[in-house]
């Protein structure tokens, strides 16, 4: 061996430097090859059992393949540089790519910025036009039934919205929560004077009221309307509302207004931000001089009640000539904004979405042919250029493939001629295997003995 050499661990590989002399053994001549798949060049795995088992690494599911073939799709979307600079026109091609991905960016954002309005109320407030009429019909002594022959009047509530642009359009009780007619008690007595409409969870919605009563004298009559406001809406405390200036408002904008008014006077506590130290006025409203703002919800439920209802006084006539039985009242009501519905509705569009699959799918195509066509193209300029010195190369290459498929360590055609192991590394090598030997057969015996003396 020559000086200064280093001899290798216990178990270390033998072989000339350089050539893998490890893992799965050489493939000699004689053996049977291993079968090749006709499409692939790698190991046809047994019948009934895919590459991915044979190789013992997991089989991936449907959404793994998935995934990973939307990412592939992605980058197969790219012309590659060399086809580039080969087409200078297909520049056109990446500036539209990049220009798609610009307005993807977009329209993703303003998804969500679409996602994040609809989250809160939008509402707009618009004029209801409420029409209260009455008609009266005489007594008729010569009437066949008993209603014919008793005077009564009929009362008539409707509405509608004023310059309304959506398609359906809202029945008019869905805008009330409850509806009131107080009629004249001296007249109609304690028990029959009062006429309510609630809403309930099975309530019907309708176009209006009808309510009809016997009798031929002029009735004096209250109409009390609730509207029905959503988010629902409380009418403040008047120490409450003076203090905030606000008088009918829902529980999260009084909340806000509180909280708006707690920074503008500097009563949060400046070292338990928790806190808030109440003014004079604030602690006359909550009783307290400190207080959580996390109380502040609980506490104004003592301090909220319900909205003041509107309330209509009307004259229902029976003279036959007074022409003005018709009244109008128009009304603020807060409804939905239209462009909600817009946005919803573009959320859950799906009508341009198989459109532009099959296009994308049609670009991935189209980028995957022009990818095969440049191989033809470069292995033709390849192939006229030198014929000869391209086919060697390409049996070398085949070569290196087949050997690395079929897990062949060393050269078999070199190492079947005596002159391979007359080369300078074949005495080092067998000092190595010998060394090695002895290494093995020494730590055998010392096992031995140690074994023995126990």
């Amino acid at each position: 061996m020559p000086s200064g050499a280093r001899m290798p661990h216990q178990g270390a590989p033998m072989g000339p430097p350089g050539s893998p002399y490890m893992g799965s053994p050489a493939v000699r001549p004689g053996l049977a090859p291993a079968g090749m798949e006709p499409a692939r060049k790698r190991a046809a795995p047994p019948p009934g059992q895919s590459q991915a088992q044979s190789q013992g690494q997991p089989v991936p599911t449907a959404p793994a393949r998935s995934r990973s073939a939307k990412r592939r799709k992605m980058a197969d979307k790219i012309l590659p540089q060399r086809i580039r600079e080969l087409v200078p026109e297909s520049q056109a091609y990446m500036d539209l790519l990049a220009f798609e991905r610009k307005l993807d960016q977009t329209i993703m954002r303003k998804r969500v910025d679409i996602q994040e309005a609809l989250k809160r109320p939008m509402k707009q407030k618009r004029k209801l036009r409420l029409y209260i009429s009455n008609t009266f019909n005489p007594a008729k002594p010569d009437a066949e039934d008993s209603d014919g022959s008793i005077a009564s009047w009929e009362l008539r509530v409707e509405g509608k919205l004023l310059d309304d642009p959506s398609k359906q359009k809202r029945k008019f009780s869905s805008f009330f929560k409850s509806l009131v007619i107080e009629l004249d008690k001296d007249l109609y007595g304690p028990d029959n004077h009062l006429v309510e409409w609630h809403r309930t969870p099975t309530t019907q919605e309708t176009d209006g009221f009808q309510v009809k009563r016997p009798g031929d004298l002029s009735v004096r009559c209250t109409l009390l309307l609730m509207l029905d406001y959503q988010p629902p809406q409380f009418k403040l405390d008047p120490r409450l509302a003076r203090l905030l200036g606000l008088h009918t408002q829902s529980r999260s904008a009084i909340v806000q207004a509180l909280w708006q008014y707690v920074k503008t006077n500097r009563l949060q506590d400046s070292h338990d931000k928790e806190y808030i130290n109440g003014d004079k006025y604030f602690q006359q409203i909550f009783d307290c001089p400190r207080l959580k703002f996390s109380e502040i919800p609980q506490r104004l439920t003592a301090l909220l009640l319900p909205p003041d209802p509107i309330v209509i006084n009307h004259v229902i006539s029976v003279d036959p000539s007074d022409q003005k039985k018709t009244a109008c009242y128009d009304i603020d009501v807060e409804v939905e904004e239209p462009l909600k519905g817009q946005m919803s509705s573009f959320l859950l569009s799906t009508a341009n979405q198989q459109e532009i699959s099959a296009l994308d799918s049609k670009i991935h195509e189209t980028i995957e042919s022009i990818n095969q066509l440049k191989i033809q193209r470069d292995f033709m300029l390849s192939f006229s250029r030198d014929p000869k010195g391209y086919i060697q190369d390409l049996l070398c290459s085949q070569s290196r493939d087949l050997k690395v498929m079929t897990d062949v360590a060393g050269n078999p055609e070199e190492e079947r001629r005596a002159e391979f192991y007359q080369q300078p590394w074949s005495q080092e090598a067998v000092s190595r295997y010998f060394y090695c030997k002895i290494q093995q057969r020494r730590q055998e015996l010392e096992q031995s003995l140690v074994v023995r003396n126990t």
